[in-house]
């Protein structure tokens, strides 16, 4: 089965392969709005517990290794578009059903939106900062990390991956 045959290839995969292209749109779109308006640093009150802001990271989730003096960004770039040519194949596949092939979309799509980023900028454009008091115990300010839309879609495909594993194993469970 190769990418190209209708059957199993670009045809299974095209309705996917635009949602996360949708996902690395709507990602690279609201990054370059933010990278347009914010200086490095600066914070936009949106709420009392919404900011935008500009941040760069050079890491991984939750700014992770942001500060490892450089080599993580290729490391990561390199893990970004590995996985990402595992998700296309895996949405190739005949066995997967709508809510995973969403899920693995979603996760792709926000993968190869911080991908770019990496290749474009040398490090993840972050804006979306969320604070409440009650995360003070855990993050300074009760700030918890900014992260972007890539993050949010990657996220969302991981909840959905859960949530597709528990209802098919309730499905297998016994009555």
């Amino acid at each position: 089965m190769s990418l190209l045959d209708p059957a199993g290839g670009l045809g299974r995969r095209l309705p996917w392969l635009v949602l996360a292209g949708l996902v690395i749109g709507a990602d690279q779109l609201s990054k370059a709005q933010v990278l347009a308006t914010l200086q490095p640093g600066a914070s936009l009150p949106v709420t009392e517990f919404f900011n935008l802001v500009l941040a760069f990271n050079r890491g991984a989730a939750f700014s992770f290794l942001n500060g490892a003096g450089g080599w993580q960004t290729q490391v990561f770039t390199l893990v970004g578009l590995a996985a990402s040519a595992y998700l296309v194949l895996l949405l190739g596949r005949p066995a997967t059903l709508p809510r995973m092939a969403t899920a693995l979309a979603l996760i792709l799509g926000g993968a190869l939106g911080n991908v770019i980023d990496r290749l474009r900028y040398g490090h993840v454009v972050d804006f979306l900062d969320f604070h409440v008091r009650w995360l003070e115990a855990l993050f300074p300010g009760g700030h918890f990390p900014a992260f972007n839309v890539a993050d949010s879609a990657i996220s969302c495909g991981a909840a959905l991956l859960i949530l597709d594993e528990l209802l098919r194993q309730r499905r297998r469970a016994p009555a």
